[in-house]
């Protein structure tokens, strides 16, 4: 199984930003490693816990600057937010009956969404908010 790699277009131009996305990157790839290891259950489930939470903390945090800033394209971002929260879950749900396949589904899966969302909505938000603090 290939791992997420951080790669240029994932880049919304911020270092601070950039760095919380890679730590995402990380989290995945923890997440998958630890299906594909074949670690416990109670293992994965912490990885994905790990995972959804790291995911949720950041959505979270973007969508106060959003709302702060009184950024116009707020609903359609944070939509596109919970269409990933709504995939990370089906993809939970989905690893006792095909543990075989979800750590690859996992992968793709936030690795496509992360290559739409980080260059479409997140580089516009943080070109929009300029400098701000990451707090």
């Amino acid at each position: 199984m290939a791992l997420l790699e951080w790669r240029p277009e994932f880049s919304v131009g911020d270092p601070a930003v950039d760095h919380e996305h890679r730590e995402l990157i990380d989290l995945v790839n923890a997440t998958a490693g630890a299906i594909e290891d074949g670690r416990s259950e109670p293992e994965i489930d912490q990885a994905f816990g790990d995972l959804l939470r790291g995911i949720s903390s950041h959505f979270a945090h973007e969508e106060r600057q959003m709302r702060a800033a009184g950024y116009d394209q707020t609903q359609v971002h944070k939509d596109d937010h919970e269409r990933l929260i709504d995939a990370l879950r089906d993809i939970m749900d989905a690893k006792a009956h095909a543990p075989d396949r979800s750590a690859t589904r996992l992968v793709k899966v936030l690795g496509d969404w992360f290559t739409g969302h980080f260059s479409r909505h997140d580089a516009r938000l943080h070109h929009r908010l300029g400098p701000h603090s990451h707090d």
